[in-house]
């Protein structure tokens, strides 16, 4: 008898390809956050989460799984968000090792701001 998920003849590999999304950020319910592998983008329609190459967002493997290069299905009710890290598209371009984030450039803004030396002095003071 076929597994009713894969078409007959292909190993679940085969079927579900290569992950398309690398370095999500899934955050769980109750748990820290990890790094995966997306196969797609979850839609309306979707019960779960499909991913692979599961990490701790230091690029550790999380206590709670054997094998990060498994294939797991985590259902959307123990999701809270999916964060996809800016730069991070569908030609599966790595976002950085274990998933890390490039600082984003700082704004005009930001850039102008100048420190209160005497401000400093008297928190120290203080």
């Amino acid at each position: 008898m076929t597994d009713p998920l894969t078409p007959a003849g292909r190993t679940p590999d085969a079927a579900l390809g290569e992950p398309t999304l690398r370095g999500a950020v899934i955050h769980l319910n109750n748990e820290q956050p990890v790094v995966a592998d997306l196969f797609e983008f979850p839609t309306a329609r979707d019960v779960a989460v499909v991913c692979t190459n599961m990490r701790t967002q230091d690029g550790k493997r999380p206590v709670f799984i054997d094998q990060s290069d498994s294939i797991f299905v985590i259902p959307l009710a123990y999701v809270r968000f999916i964060e996809l890290p800016r730069g991070l598209g569908r030609d599966g371009g790595e976002v950085g090792p274990g998933g890390a984030r490039a600082k984003p450039a700082a704004t005009p803004a930001e850039a102008e701001i100048e420190i209160d030396e005497e401000f400093l002095r008297r928190i120290r003071d203080a």
